[in-house]
């Protein structure tokens, strides 16, 4: 679904009153407070933080986002609560997103400033589609949604417990509140889930009602003198289907097959669910394989469509920025990407996480001529793949098994077994991730047809005659080293298998830079660098969900019944950097049921048993 880009908020500031939205021509809360109404409105009119007190999870969702006082005074109820829930996911829309400078406006003297100061620091860039703010280690998540309503409802994959239905009124935003949008709520409600509202208005009780909801008025706040809350209970649950089953739900354990950076990525978002996590590899350390080169680039991608893998790319992106941010983790920050077929004026409608730079621009920013414009990522940059991995491991406490190679799966009652080369147990769990790139194509099964291994070599140039501040991607790409040095690269051989550094390669890679810098020569350096292999589908998307259950394939993906206790995440080609992070969060919301970081169009995108249906409908027929 190609996202139209977004309008930020018009905010209005009034000293002696509420924010006022300037398109709506509303305030954004009560004049008697904006955390008093949550608090009664919302927390109360949703029985909170009593209904979430002994849970493992507990999901809100809100139809629209505002200022954020609602998250925050329900963030702020959780803390205090110490019967509180062990995970609480927050997840709102917002159609009219703030820019980070009104954000922090609008909390000056916020009666919770530490909340307020620590979502404004983590406010995304206003990029169309879903963003994941971490707190509290993990255990506080807000998915933000980004765009318009009536679409990503319509895409959200997630069972919500209580829904906070708020915006501005039904008078001056009826979109928000019509029968449509409302009888939507239903494919997204958990059995027993609560609604509250703030409105009493006739067509939004009645929508409530026609979605399933029992809709009684209350007490209002401040002026108002009623409320709505409402219990779902509809006559007959709404069926889920088949492929939206959580693989493995329950699961207090699991073992990851690969410490690369899928593993050890599946492991942090596994083990912040609440999972003790093993993550098994058959080599001596981690980020050993595909992880180990000494650099490595992650940033987004434009796309004039904004289509699947734009989309894709800039989530990731967006998500590997974040989680190295939480992890401390020392990087290069900031990348340019040399533009060499659009002209500048056609580079101007850049989505808002990425900058077009002209000529000269590019040039100041990289400390060295350059020959083209160039995209500026902020967000991106450069860093040490394997250091990532392992920081990702220590966050996630999981135990750590080298030197062990898994031979086969065993599926057994409650889970699966794995086996040595001699059939010899290793281990058993109810969950296993098969994390481990293509070192791991025998455990595939069927999901391996059509993969390809792809042996890729980087050059190592000591003294490098051309070396720019910031990474820099183009043709190839150039990672300076901090000691007058840089990386290089990188070739592409389908089905190579030969681990030796090759003269021809290294030639490849210097051509490359060469072009890159604008040299006359290409400079010559001894033969350096590193050969490694990567993982790559057909569609140049990663593999993350479940395998398909016996039987004949169903003709949509939502609808294919899974094989339990089974997730891969592989197949990140060359951009496990940046994928790494979102990939696996969405490998742990699959297995566990909870709300998925992605939007449903883009969880099909990268679906294992998509070619497998793909090839099913050609097969088909024609009717």
């Amino acid at each position: 679904m190609t996202r139209a880009p977004l309008e930020p908020a018009r905010v209005v500031f009034d000293p002696a009153g509420p924010p006022r939205s300037a398109e709506f021509g509303d305030v954004y809360h009560a004049r008697a407070g904006a955390l008093e109404q949550a608090r009664h409105v919302f927390l109360g009119g949703n029985g909170l933080p009593r209904r979430w007190q002994g849970r493992e999870r507990f999901v809100v969702l809100e139809t629209g986002f505002g200022l954020g006082n609602n998250f925050l005074a329900t963030w702020e109820a959780w803390r205090q609560d110490t019967d509180r829930c062990a995970r609480l996911i927050f997840v709102s829309v917002e159609k009219h997103p703030l820019r980070r400078d009104d954000l922090a406006r609008a909390h000056e003297g916020s009666p919770l400033p530490a909340l307020a100061a620590q979502l404004v620091e983590r406010w995304p860039p206003l990029s169309p589609g879903l963003h994941t703010l971490g707190f509290e280690g993990g255990r506080v998540e807000l998915l933000l949604g980004l765009g318009d309503a009536r679409g990503l409802l319509r895409e959200l994959v997630l069972q919500a417990d209580a829904f906070f239905l708020d915006g501005f009124a039904p008078a001056c935003n009826p979109e928000l509140w019509d029968a449509y949008l409302l009888k939507g709520l239903a494919r997204l409600a958990a059995p027993g889930a609560t609604a509250a509202t703030w409105s009493v208005a006739r067509p939004v009780r009645d929508g409530l009602s026609a979605a399933g909801f029992e809709v009684e008025r209350v007490p209002g706040f401040a002026s108002k003198g009623q409320m709505s809350v409402a219990r779902f209970a509809p006559r007959h649950l709404p069926q889920r289907p088949a492929g939206r089953e959580p693989l493995a739900p329950g699961a207090r354990s699991a073992v990851i097959l690969g410490a690369g950076l899928a593993g050890a990525a599946c492991a942090l978002a596994l083990s912040r669910a609440g999972l003790a996590c093993t993550v098994i590899d058959a080599l001596d350390a981690p980020g050993r394989a595909s992880s180990g080169n000494p650099a490595g680039l992650f940033h987004g991608t434009v796309n004039p469509d904004d289509g699947p893998h734009a989309r894709f790319n800039r989530a990731a992106a967006l998500a590997t920025q974040a989680q190295l941010a939480e992890l401390g983790l020392p990087h290069q920050q900031g990348l340019l990407r040399l533009e060499t077929r659009l002209p500048l004026e056609r580079m101007q409608d850049a989505p808002s996480y990425v900058e077009a730079l002209s000529r000269e621009a590019a040039s100041a920013r990289a400390g060295t001529a350059l020959g083209h414009p160039a995209w500026f990522y902020p967000g991106g940059g450069a860093v040490d793949p394997a250091a990532y991995a392992r920081a990702l491991l220590a966050a996630s406490g999981a135990e750590l098994r080298l030197q062990t190679t898994v031979a086969a799966l065993h599926e057994q009652p409650g889970g699966w077994a794995l086996l040595d080369a001699a059939g010899g147990l290793l281990a058993q769990a109810p969950l296993v991730v098969l994390a481990g790139g293509h070192g791991q194509l025998p455990l595939l099964g069927p999901a391996a047809d059509g993969l390809t291994v792809q042996r890729g070599q980087i050059t190592r140039l000591p003294q490098a005659p051309w070396c720019p501040a910031l990474p820099i991607a183009g043709e190839g790409y150039a990672i300076a080293d901090g000691h007058g040095g840089l990386w290089c690269g990188a070739t592409a051989q389908d089905g190579d298998a030969d681990p030796a550094l090759r003269a021809a390669d290294q030639a490849d890679n210097l051509a490359r830079y060469a072009r890159m810098a604008g040299l006359a020569e290409i400079p010559q350096a001894p033969l350096a660098g590193r050969v490694g292999w990567r993982l790559i589908a057909p569609d140049r998307l990663p593999l993350i969900g479940g395998l398909a259950a016996p039987g004949p394939l169903a003709d949509q993906l939502k609808l294919q019944p899974r094989r339990p206790g089974l997730v891969l995440c592989t197949a990140l080609a060359s951009r496990g950097i940046t994928w790494a992070a979102l990939a696996g969060r969405l490998a742990a919301a699959l297995a566990l049921g909870s709300p998925n970081p992605l939007e449903a169009d883009l969880v099909e995108a990268v679906d294992p048993l998509r070619f497998a249906l793909r090839r099913a409908r050609r097969g088909k027929p024609a009717v």
